[in-house]
């Protein structure tokens, strides 16, 4: 294949830290190790200084529903450069924009559905109302994803949703982790008061991960100690939960960590506990995982291809607190149990790597560019860059 100029258009980037950043950054390094140009278009941030090369910023706004995003608000004389293939990885203003750079430029648009947007209606005041009476927000970006030339998703628990948006034939193509980065995090303090069994979550501090369905787990967990990595504005809610449920001495609230220095964190925890049931994949798991950390976790839609079932841990059904905290006890009562566990989630988060997942994103842009790879890459065991299932639906049989 003839090397390609690839835009790369996010509503969200560094400085911020999330699991797009996460696969458009290992994406862009990727694709850049085997020769072709990328541009990652993104909002800009006022007093960040990048120290990527691959970086376009955006003029942007502050966000009033959420303070610590921004909102790119681009004009004409940014899109200047054009490219062999335009790749969306949000649907808000730059996800927009690169798909109406792509009809004007008559260039592929190839787009990743990241994020069930359905689920975050709450941070519009009346959206929530007013998507469940009118489906406004469904309807609206199934304009973007059901025009696109192909879409991408992570996993194949959102496949009903895309079927939902007339999407034909999506791929799925998981997001990988760069375990090099994780192995290499120097070491920290440790944050875990000594003699306590050392519980780790890690996410965005927002109403749609469940973060009180942790706490309501950690409660029962006498001996426990969480140490919660994230920031976001359910903050302020949950320290007032955890006070109210008496564990306030129980649980560390670190903010958010770089991700050169998280490995450390997980290095150290014994459990991982997740309780969101909005995700189309979880990077955290894997990240977990990845690190040797068994995990107890809602099993809903992505998350359900995210932890091997009583392998690399255990899945619960949404809003299950009972049962992560029969799971918990008897990971961390039983020594046997927590090893073959940890050495299970190593083996299985193992099974993708970047260079693995590069190579089936361009796979998928030589079929919409009509151009023959010139040199195959064999998919990685458990990986197909057309898997489809018929009913677009995951099945797990939980515990009860």
């Amino acid at each position: 294949m003839r090397p390609l100029r690839i835009g790369l258009f996010t509503d969200t980037f560094l400085p911020d830290q999330n699991g797009i950043v996460t696969s458009v950054g290992l994406l862009s390094d990727e694709l850049r190790a085997l020769g072709h140009h990328v541009d990652v278009v993104a909002p800009d941030f006022p007093g960040n200084v990048d120290t990527r090369t691959d970086v376009r910023r955006v003029p942007s706004i502050s966000y009033t529903f959420l303070p610590t995003y921004r909102l790119a608000w681009p004009t004409r004389k940014d899109f200047e450069r054009r490219y062999d293939v335009v790749h969306t990885h949000t649907p808000l203003t730059l996800g927009l924009a690169g798909a109406r750079l792509a009809r004007k430029w008559n260039v592929p648009h190839v787009a990743t559905y990241h994020t069930h947007l359905e689920a975050y209606t709450h941070y519009v005041p009346g959206l929530t109302a007013v998507q469940r009476h009118t489906g406004v927000v469904t309807h609206a970006i199934s304009l973007l994803y059901g025009r696109a030339d192909a879409v991408i998703t992570p996993t194949a628990g959102v496949l009903d949703v895309l079927h939902a948006m007339q999407v034909r034939n999506p791929v799925v193509i998981p997001t990988s982790i760069d375990a090099r980065v994780l192995h290499a995090a120097p070491p920290t303090q440790n944050p875990w008061p000594a003699g306590k069994r050392r519980l780790l979550s890690v996410g965005r501090l927002a109403r749609e991960k469940r973060f009180d369905h942790v706490l309501d787990t950690v409660a029962q967990l006498p001996g426990t100690h969480l140490v919660l990595l994230g920031e976001g504005p359910e903050r302020v809610h949950l320290e007032a939960h955890a006070r109210r449920l008496g564990i306030e001495g129980r649980v560390s609230f670190l903010g958010v960590r770089p991700w050169t220095e998280i490995g450390a964190y997980y290095r150290l925890a014994e459990l991982f506990l997740f309780a969101s049931d909005t995700e189309t994949q979880g990077l955290v798991l894997q990240e977990a995982e990845l690190m040797g950390v068994p995990v107890v976790a809602v099993g809903a839609r992505g998350t359900l291809s995210s932890v091997a079932h009583e392998r690399s841990g255990y899945l619960v059904a949404p809003a299950d607190v009972n049962a992560m905290i029969r799971h918990s006890r008897a990971v961390l009562n039983d020594p046997a149990l927590w090893a073959r566990l940890s050495a299970g989630a190593r083996e299985f988060a193992s099974g993708t790597t970047p260079a693995g997942v590069a190579a089936q994103v361009l796979d998928v842009y030589a079929a919409v560019l009509g151009m023959p790879r010139e040199v195959p890459f064999p998919a990685e065991p458990g990986l197909s860059a057309s898997v489809v299932a018929p009913s677009g639906q995951s099945i797990l049989a939980y515990d009860p």
